[in-house]
């Protein structure tokens, strides 16, 4: 979170990519070509197994950008991750809680622990997959290369684009809310049809 995912998200969209910013249901993971946020940042290695043949893109960020803007994020969602009768949704409670654990004020708030979640999560992932680099790019997306480094991942070669756009400034997070486009994929689609498509959901998307 806060690397600038809902950026990548708007531009697969325009690249031809169904696209799910985050994804709640396991029907919203098999209709959509590409996932971010919740739940890839916490599940990538089940996912990779779950859909085997994926690829993946780390979003790093400068830790100086990322910390604040982190920590006011999670100050802001403290209330309903730690909500054990309401709140979010479990699974969003589940990544948040396990990425940045123990989810509490104290720890949210000390910029040594959120760099540390930062640093160990980034090291995870590179380890993970060292021995697959065609199946992996790590970009910044402030970096001025950072866009044509995700054409030739894809292996495109042609976009009306140059960059990406800037979305979800100052500290705001609703810019995908406000996206129409066909290519869209909703968060909940198929919410409450896995128990009648003759689907078993998978086993950690209800956790």
């Amino acid at each position: 979170p806060r690397t600038g995912t809902t950026s990548v998200c708007a531009s697969l969209l325009e690249l031809g990519f169904k696209t799910a910013h985050t994804a709640y249901t396991q029907h919203a993971m098999d209709t959509a070509d590409a996932i971010a946020d919740t739940p890839v940042f916490c599940d990538y290695l089940l996912l990779d197994q779950q859909y085997p043949s994926s690829r993946f893109i780390y979003l790093d960020r400068a830790l100086d950008n990322w910390l604040p803007s982190i920590q006011s994020l999670l100050n802001r969602m403290i209330k309903n991750v730690n909500n054990d009768s309401g709140g979010f949704k479990p699974l969003l409670k589940r990544c948040y809680k396990t990425t940045f654990a123990p989810f509490d004020a104290q720890h949210i708030n000390d910029h040594q622990h959120l760099r540390e979640c930062y640093l160990r999560h980034r090291q995870s992932a590179i380890e993970y997959f060292s021995q697959r680099p065609d199946d992996f790019l790590s970009i910044d997306i402030s970096h001025d290369d950072s866009f044509q480094r995700l054409l030739d991942f894809l292996g495109m070669s042609d976009s009306n684009q140059t960059a990406f756009p800037h979305l979800n400034k100052y500290q705001k997070i609703i810019a995908w809310n406000g996206i129409k486009h066909s290519n869209k994929v909703d968060a909940n689609v198929g919410a409450g049809k896995n128990r009648n498509d003759g689907r078993k959901p998978a086993s950690w998307l209800i956790k």
